[in-house]
């Protein structure tokens, strides 16, 4: 899958971001619930430094609350991290924030030495929802495509709470091809960068393994096929993505099933665990390893020929000089008796 993942308003979120850390007391960092470490970005964590974070696993409504727990479970031990689910829907959510925030930062939250919280994360997390909810008002645009917030601001919730967004940035280069394709299936990237079938592919091949009886009911299905194709062709069918002579449109069919995979209509559901993010990154890792030995052996095995070529050169310069000095000779001699 090719996907533009860093256009040039996301190069320059990455140089705000990387100016104003070192003001910020706090991130608040946005996530996907159901794609709680795809949803990550891995250089906002470096920007970051030890500054504490704060993560609204949002969205939980659309959750697997069971897969969700694993997550929080697994941040528990780090005194830098605090995750919570979270929905911008829910008013007790939004009003637990501050208290959450205060928790992280006990030494801060007076008019005089306000809280200085950054809400991050990457597009389509619901941040600028998050800040229309906290401020109660209209402050940030909101909207179905990615990356919508595109410059800095900074508000203020409370004589002791600031708020500092940043636009949603997304990482350079994405290593993990899983994690691109979650990304995509729950739509972080935007649909003119991806191909709707094939996505859909992987969305199916992942319902079919691990929320079976979830996709059964929602498309009334009799029984499920092994190959996400012929699963797609059926909802295809099913739905109505139909071509003239009753020929299913694949594109439409992934339409309608990347639609009701991001509107919760399957079921709630969580792409990812702790324990499949560890084997993901240890193949990720393997993979860049063996790409490495592969491209030392290779310069290790084009050694002798440069060193040929070099030698070859260097033999073909000498004999032009050799050559060179005899013309020369062969001058001076002819000078000389004439």
């Amino acid at each position: 899958m090719s996907v533009q993942w860093y256009p040039g308003h996301m190069n320059k979120a990455r140089r705000e971001i990387e100016e104003v850390m070192t003001q910020v007391d706090i991130v608040i960092e946005v996530l996907d619930a159901r794609i709680p470490d795809s949803s990550q970005n891995p250089m906002l964590n470096t920007l970051r430094g030890e500054v504490p974070v704060l993560r609204l696993l949002n969205k939980k409504d659309l959750a697997d609350k069971v897969r969700l727990d694993l997550w929080l479970e697994h941040w528990r031990d780090n005194e830098s991290i605090l995750a919570h689910p979270f929905s911008t829907l829910d008013k007790l959510d939004v009003a637990k924030i501050s208290q959450w925030v205060s928790q992280m930062v006990p030494h801060r939250g007076s008019a005089e030495k306000p809280i200085r919280a950054m809400i991050a994360g990457i597009p389509n997390v619901g941040k600028s929802s998050l800040m229309n909810a906290l401020l109660g008002r209209r402050v940030a645009k909101v909207g179905d495509e990615p990356a919508v917030t595109k410059s800095q601001q900074k508000l203020k919730v409370t004589n002791g709470f600031q708020l500092l967004d940043t636009p949603g940035i997304l990482w350079p280069k994405i290593e993990n091809p899983g994690a691109s394709y979650r990304l995509a299936v729950t739509g972080a990237v935007r649909d003119t960068a991806i191909d709707y079938e094939d996505v859909a592919l992987v969305g199916l091949k992942f319902f079919i393994a691990d929320y079976r009886d979830a996709l059964i009911a929602r498309y009334k299905l009799k029984e499920l096929a092994a190959d996400p194709y012929d699963v797609l062709k059926v909802i295809g069918s099913k739905r109505g993505a139909l071509r003239s002579g009753g020929k299913v449109d694949m594109h439409k069919a992934a339409e309608v099933f990347l639609n009701d995979v991001r509107t919760g209509a399957i079921g709630p559901y969580v792409m990812e665990t702790p324990e499949m993010i560890a084997l993901e990154e240890r193949l990720v890792e393997e993979a860049k390893a063996k790409k490495e030995a592969a491209r030392l052996a290779r310069l290790a095995a084009a050694v002798p020929q440069r060193q040929q070529a070099s030698n070859l050169a260097y033999r073909n310069s000498q004999v032009q000089s050799a050559d060179q000095a005899s013309v020369t000779n062969q001058n001076e001699n002819l000078d000389e008796k004439q």
